[in-house]
């Protein structure tokens, strides 16, 4: 059931931030146990960034071929259909409150309405418990050039294709770390884009070095052989230990330079390979996006390749009582793997506020899973970590915060220069990670170098978990429109 917006004399049991893989499973199966459950999602439709797919205006006749495991999606959907859930689409969440702040008080989403929040209209839901499903966004490593037009993040490629059907351009290389290379890459060859080189800065016999995580786990190695297949058939070149380390263009990029790495990321010295292409799909891996979940103090913990994610219970709950998690917001781990969580936190939920116990051999089932897809998602994480010597990439000219145009040198003299011994500090200086991504896209650089800077041994930083009131930036006049009670 889809709805416009929520009553504000409503009380749901369940209210579920994000309406991706883990956000459906979790809603589905609370509701299928007798809970009333709203699903709070930003985009006007369901599938979160793993399944993205086109809007009916735009015709496309067969979505599925853009998507790996789309009948599972289907799926979701035809029991999203089939239950009482109300979906509340269109609802950017920016904060999360809790009546009186003791356990058993109630839970208000705060949310903009609206595409992008252009409505700047305030909603709430009140809920008795809240499930976060918010997903994750691409981490960036900044390099000369990376700022010109025809540079977009891998996952943004792929999501220019499966949204809008459009290719980012015709000649695309593919760069950055992660197994989201891969499949962006065959996406992109077989939509007709000319895809000259995957260019992956880590390698792939990390992964041999954990042999059961591989063997209980053949349906990913399965994806891998799918996606790598269909590279040889578009002949497509598999650059590993390698990055684009500079674009060259003005108004359009034109050729990246591609340098061979050592096993701590520095570029080897020489002149590196011209590959000419006209667009560059780049990231390096994703980052849990948990800032909703910070704000309120939840335990976080430090995964593998160094980013940040939820520390959860056995059933999924955080540290915060009422509030639960699943899916990428605890660890970046696929689609599969959300479902599962999302599912287990589902049937948490229910068992905790109806006051009984959750249906023992599926809960055990579905731990079993988790636990399985979680040990390779650590292995994943591992694997394509980023090196400590990444920030030789950038010179004093590279931009770091595009969106306050700050440089590498400008943050390296707040270092040297002015004292700065942490990423906030820097941020004081020099606004970096004052912009419209708050600190999304840059924070990884800037916590790079000032930790390089001030002295510390040279190693791939992460922003610690800030507690911030306001989660995306909210227009003045939605928060003066708030009731005196919000």
């Amino acid at each position: 059931m889809t709805a416009s917006g929520p009553e504000r004399d409503e009380t749901y049991d369940l209210a579920v931030v994000g309406a991706g893989s883990a956000g459906i499973a979790g809603a589905v199966a609370a509701s299928g146990l007798g809970l009333t459950v709203a699903l709070v999602d930003a985009s006007p439709r369901t599938g979160g960034q793993f399944y993205r797919h086109p809007a009916p205006a735009l015709g496309a006749v067969r979505p599925e071929a853009l998507h790996h495991d789309w009948s599972a999606f289907r799926d979701l959907s035809r029991r999203l259909a089939d239950s009482d859930v109300t979906h509340l689409a269109g609802h950017h969440v920016w904060s999360l409150t809790r009546s009186d702040g003791v356990p058993e008080g109630l839970w208000t989403v705060h949310a903009v309405t609206g595409s992008d929040g252009a409505e700047e209209r305030p909603a709430t839901v009140r809920a008795r418990a809240v499930l976060l499903a918010t997903g994750a966004y691409e981490r960036q490593l900044p390099f000369p050039g990376w700022t010109v037009p025809g540079v977009v993040g891998a996952g943004g490629a792929q999501a220019m294709l499966k949204s809008g059907l459009v290719l980012p351009g015709r000649r695309v290389v593919v760069a950055g770390s992660g197994p989201l290379l891969l499949a962006v890459a065959s996406s992109l060859a077989a939509a007709g884009a000319r895809v000259p080189a995957v260019v992956e800065a880590s390698g792939y016999l990390r992964y041999a070095r954990s042999p059961r995580a591989l063997a209980t786990n053949p349906r990913k190695a399965a994806e891998a052989l799918l996606h790598g297949g269909a590279l040889l058939r578009h002949g497509v070149r598999l650059r590993t230990r390698s990055a684009v380390t500079e674009v060259h263009g003005t108004d359009r990029v034109e050729a990246v330079t591609v340098s061979r790495l050592d096993r701590d990321w520095r570029p080897v010295p020489g002149p590196g390979r011209l590959i000419a292409c006209d667009a560059l799909a780049v990231g390096h891996g994703l980052v849990p996006q948990i800032e909703l979940a910070t704000a309120l103090g939840c335990t976080t913990r430090r995964l593998p390749d160094g980013t940040l994610a939820l520390t959860l219970g056995p059933l999924q709950e955080t540290s915060v009582p009422g509030l639960w998690a699943a899916g990428e917001a605890g660890g970046v781990g696929g689609a599969e793997l959300a479902r599962t969580e999302g599912e287990l936190a589902g049937l948490a939920v229910a068992a905790r506020l109806r006051g009984s116990r959750a249906p023992g051999g599926r809960v055990r089932e579905l731990r079993r899973r988790r636990a399985r897809m979680r040990a390779f998602a650590d292995v994943m994480a591992a694997a394509h970590a980023p090196g400590p010597g990444w920030p030789r990439w950038m010179t004093d000219e590279t931009e770091v915060c595009r969106c306050e145009e700050v440089t590498a040198g400008q943050v390296r003299e707040a270092v040297t220069g002015l004292g700065a011994r942490d990423a906030r500090t820097v941020k004081l200086f020099t606004r970096a990670g004052m912009g419209w991504c708050q600190g999304r896209t840059c924070g990884t650089a800037v916590a790079c170098l000032a930790a390089a800077g001030a002295g510390t041994v040279e190693a791939p930083a992460e922003p610690p978990a800030e507690r911030r009131p306001l989660a995306v930036p909210v227009p003045l006049s939605v928060l003066a429109a708030l009731d005196e009670e919000s």
